[in-house]
């Protein structure tokens, strides 16, 4: 398994989808319109993938004001890919993005 991180202003809506409903933050009853998963991954300050291959088996993100405070949430990482360290590595490439940015108080939700 060779995992590669990065931060990224596009993503695949469907996996990004199946991420969100698979750590429950998403149900099949919400919102049929899906296109807003495209602006979350565009506008959010920070937007980290884990992906094996083409597959991303990971996520999470920091919400900041571009000066000085970020929070990091929404990490996940896919059941089967879980207990292997991409979450610890999603949540590095994160801070370490944010503290490259300037971000020196970054808070977890």
């Amino acid at each position: 398994m060779n995992i590669e991180y990065s931060i990224v202003k596009i993503a695949d809506r469907e996996q990004i989808i199946s991420l969100y409903k698979q750590a429950g933050w998403w149900s099949n009853s919400d919102n049929a319109d899906t296109s807003f998963v495209d602006r979350i991954v565009s506008g959010t300050f920070a937007f980290a993938v884990a992906k094996d291959g083409d597959k991303i088996v990971g996520m999470g993100r920091a919400i900041s004001d571009s000066i000085s405070d970020a929070y990091i949430q929404d990490v996940t990482v896919l059941e089967e890919y879980r207990k292997k360290g991409i979450g610890s590595g999603i949540i590095k490439l994160i801070v370490r993005t944010l503290r490259q940015r300037g971000i020196s108080w970054i808070g977890l939700i």
